[in-house]
C-alpha cells in the first residue's frame, strides 16, 4: 500500500475536524476520569470495574451494532451517537456539583458512553471507504491523519488540559467533553451523503450479524488483524487500569506529572502514524505490524522496570510510536479488501474482538496488582504482547497481504 499524488476530498477536511474535535474531549476525560475516580477510592478492583464497563457494550453486542450501521444511515448515526454522548455526560457533571458521584455511577455512565462509542466507531469506519473510494493509498493517507489529529488531541492536548481542568472543578472536564461531542456532532451533519450498500433481502438480523463475523473468521488475514487488538487490548487495559496508581506510588507522580506521562505516549503515537506509511513502504505492510506489535511489547516491559518518570515517559512514548504505526496501517489495510456491505459488520466484529478482550485486561490488571504488586501487570501485559506478535506474524505477512490486495475490487459509489 502506497501513497501517491491523489487528493482527499473536501469532505474529509470536517471528517477529520469533528474526530479533532471529540477527540481532544476524550483526552481531557482520559486524564480526568482515572484521578477523578481516585478521589472516590483507593481500591484497584473499583478502578477495573469503571475500566471495564466501557468496553462490555462489545462484548453484549458488538456484532449486532455493525449489522445495524449497514441498515442505517453511516453520516445520521455518527451525528446521534454523538449528540446522545453529549447529553449523557451532563448526568455525572450534575452529580459531581451536587456531591453524589459515586463508583457505580461512573460504571453505568462509561457503558452507555461505550454504547454510543459502539455506533459512532463502527459507522465512521463504514463511512470512510466510501468516501475515499476504497483507494488503498488514499485510506492510508486519510487514517495516518485522522490518527495523527486523534492523538495530538486526545493524548497530547489533552491529558494535561484535563489535569488542569479537574483542578478547577470535577465536573469540568466532564462538561469539556460534552462540548466537544456537540460540535463534532454538528460538523458530522454536514457530511456528503453516501448511497447505502444493497441490503441483504429477507435475511434477519442476527443472521445478518452472523455472516459478518463468519468472514472474518474464514479469512486468515483479517482474523490476523483482529487478533492483535484483541490480545494487544487485555495487555494495554490491565496497563492503564493501574497506570494512575503506579505513576503515584511508584514514581512519585503528582496529577500534573500523570498528564505528561499521556502525554509522553501520545507524542510516540504521533511520530508512529506519521511514519507509518513509510514503514509500510519500506518494510512491507506485513512485516511493520509484525514489528510494531514486538516494539510495543518491549516499551511496555521497559515501563515495568522503569526506575523513575524520565524513563517510563521515555518507554510510553516508544510504546504510543508501535501503537500509532499499527493503527494506520491495520484499519487501512481493512478498509481496502473488506466489501461495501460488510464494513459495518467486519468493523464491529473485529472491534468487538478487541473490545471484548479489555475487560478481561482490566480486571487482570486489577487482581494482579491486589495479589502481588502494582508493577506485576506490565509484567504481565509485556509478556502477553510479545506472545502475540510470534503468534500472528505468519497470519498478516507480507504475501497473504499482497494477495488480498490484489483480489479486492474497488467499489464505485
Amino acid at each position: 500500500m502506497t501513497s501517491d499524488g491523489g487528493k482527499l476530498p473536501t469532505g474529509f477536511g470536517r471528517l477529520w475536524t469533528a474526530q479533532t474535535v471529540s477527540s481532544l474531549g476524550d483526552g481531557v476525560s482520559h486524564a480526568a476520569l482515572p484521578l477523578l475516580a481516585l478521589t472516590l477510592t483507593r481500591d484497584p478492583m473499583a478502578l477495573a470495574v469503571v475500566t471495564a464497563a466501557g468496553t462490555l457494550p462489545w462484548l453484549l453486542f458488538g456484532v449486532l451494532g455493525g449489522a445495524l450501521v449497514d441498515r442505517w444511515d453511516r453520516r445520521r448515526t455518527m451525528w446521534i451517537a454523538d449528540t446522545a454522548r453529549a447529553v449523557l455526560l451532563a448526568i455525572p457533571a450534575a452529580a459531581a456539583v451536587l456531591g453524589v458521584l459515586s463508583i457505580p455511577l461512573l460504571a453505568v455512565v462509561a457503558f452507555l458512553l461505550g454504547v454510543g462509542g459502539l455506533f459512532f466507531d463502527t459507522a465512521a469506519t463504514a463511512y470512510l471507504p466510501d468516501l475515499l473510494r476504497r483507494d488503498p493509498a488514499l485510506l492510508e493517507r486519510a487514517n495516518s491523519r485522522l490518527r495523527g489529529a486523534q492523538t495530538a488531541a486526545s493524548g497530547f492536548a489533552g491529558p494535561p488540559a484535563g489535569s488542569a481542568l479537574l483542578a478547577l472543578g470535577r465536573a469540568v472536564p466532564l462538561l469539556t467533553d460534552a462540548a466537544s461531542f456537540l460540535l463534532s456532532a454538528l460538523l458530522v451533519r454536514t457530511l456528503p451523503a453516501m448511497p447505502r450498500p444493497e441490503p441483504e433481502v429477507r435475511e434477519s438480523l442476527l443472521r445478518q450479524a452472523r455472516a459478518g463475523a463468519s468472514y472474518v473468521f474464514r479469512d486468515r488475514l483479517l482474523l490476523g488483524l483482529a487478533l492483535r487488538p484483541a490480545i494487544g487490548n487485555i495487555a494495554f487495559v490491565a496497563v492503564e487500569t493501574v497506570l494512575a496508581l503506579f505513576a503515584h506510588d511508584r514514581l512519585g507522580m503528582d496529577t500534573y506529572g500523570f498528564g505528561l506521562l499521556l502525554t509522553a505516549e501520545a507524542t510516540g503515537g504521533l511520530l508512529g502514524a506519521g511514519i507509518a506509511s513509510s514503514l509500510g513502504r519500506r518494510l512491507g505492510t506485513g512485516t511493520a505490524l509484525t514489528c510494531t506489535a514486538a516494539v510495543e511489547g518491549f516499551a511496555v516491559l521497559g515501563l515495568a522496570a522503569a526506575p523513575n518518570p524520565y524513563l517510563a515517559g521515555l518507554a510510553l512514548a516508544v510504546c504510543g510510536a508501535g501503537m500509532g504505526a499499527t493503527m494506520v496501517l491495520g484499519p487501512s489495510l481493512r478498509q481496502a479488501i473488506v466489501p461495501a456491505h460488510l464494513m459495518g459488520r467486519v468493523a464491529s466484529t473485529s472491534r468487538m474482538l478487541g473490545m471484548c478482550a479489555a475487560p478481561f485486561g482490566a480486571f487482570l490488571g486489577g487482581c494482579l496488582a491486589t495479589t502481588y504488586d502494582v508493577r506485576t501487570p506490565l509484567y504481565a501485559a509485556a509478556g502477553l504482547l510479545l506472545t502475540m506478535t510470534a503468534v500472528t506474524a505468519s497470519m498478516t505477512d507480507n504475501r497473504r497481504v499482497e494477495e488480498a490486495l490484489r483480489a479486492a475490487v474497488p467499489v464505485e459509489v
